[in-house]
Formats: structure tokens, sequence, C-alpha cells
């Protein structure tokens, strides 16, 4: 009975973390050590002059990546006292992988080898008996593989920050955060 009730936590647990990795990114600082999660990040040129990043998980879209830049340039143009921003340089970088799975290729129904694993013997003409096992492949369902495209984007811009008389092509800072904070989604508390 214990090893049953430890199996279900572990399974649980495991359920919690993998339901919890797919979110979108939140707005967050990007952590070096988990990258792929994605965050905000900048860094100093000189003294009105920053260079900022956002970059997004494979859930995150294009629109969120790009508004989450802005609202964190907004932010730290605040902090840094001043009150409103312009861009020298901005780029959204799109990045596209292709995970191909071959555990997919065993066929309906036996995904993984939970359970039940069938084998099957056949004669073929030509080459005589051969067998299918589903962990190694067959002539079967031997081009069944899984293929996900995964997408990534991430955002970057240069930004000259100043105080008072703000500029035609400058974004007022105070504003930015006022109108984009509401569909800024931060982290979950951890408990």
């Amino acid at each position: 009975m214990k090893r049953l009730i430890l199996t279900l936590a572990a399974v649980t647990g495991l359920g919690a973390i993998l339901t919890a990795c797919e979110t979108p990114t939140p707005y967050q600082p990007l952590n070096p050590a988990a990258a792929y999660a994605g965050g905000y990040s900048e860094e100093k040129v000189n003294d009105d002059l920053w260079q900022v990043t956002f970059s997004g998980n494979s859930l995150t879209s294009r629109d969120t990546v790009e508004r989450y830049l802005l609202y964190r340039a907004a932010e730290l143009t605040v902090a840094q006292g001043d009150d409103w921003f312009f861009d020298t340089h901005r780029a959204t970088d799109k990045k596209t992988d292709y995970q191909v799975d071959p555990f997919y290729a065993t066929g309906p129904g036996f995904r993984y080898g939970w359970g039940w694993r069938p084998y099957w013997n056949y004669y073929g003409p030509g080459f005589g008996w051969r067998g299918y096992d589903p962990w190694i492949g067959g002539p079967f369902w031997a081009d069944s593989y899984d293929v996900r495209q995964i997408t990534r984007f991430k955002a970057s811009a240069e930004i000259h920050m100043g105080k008072g008389a703000k500029p035609a092509n400058a974004i007022d800072a105070h504003e930015a955060l006022t109108n984009l904070g509401p569909a800024i989604v931060r982290p979950a508390p951890s408990h």
C-alpha cells in the first residue's frame, strides 16, 4: 500500500511539473540556468542607451513577446527616473526547430510500451520470415513518425531614455505601463 501511495504521489508531482511547463512564458526575468523558459533581460550600453530583450517559449506568441518587450522598456525607463523612451533598433527573431519522435512509429495503441507489447512474424516472398516489434520498427508503421514544429520568438530593442518634453517618436513610459499592465501575466506565486 505504501508503494502505491508513493507511486501515485510521484505521478501526481510529475504531472504538476509538466503542466506548469506547458504554459506561455510569463513576464519574468530571464534565468540563465533555465533560459528555455524565457523572460526579459537588459544591458546598459551607456547613460541613456539600453539593450532590452524578451525571449518566449514555444507557447508564447510573437505578439506577447513584443508586448512584454515594450512593457519591460517602459518599466526600465521609469526605474531609471526617466519619462519616455524610443527605440533606434528593434527586431523580432523567430527560431523554428523540428522534433522527430520515433517512438510514435510503434503503431496504433502501442505507444511508449506501457502494458502489452505485440510482436508479429510474417512471411514475404523473396526475403522469408521476418518479425515486427514496435520498439524496433518494421515495415508496417515505420513511416509514421511524429514530427513537431517548435517555434520560439525573441524580441530585442535598443532604447534611448529621457526626461521632460517628449520627442514626437518617443513613447511615454508611464502611459505604456498603465495601458499594457492589465495584459501582463506574471508567474504564479510558488507555495
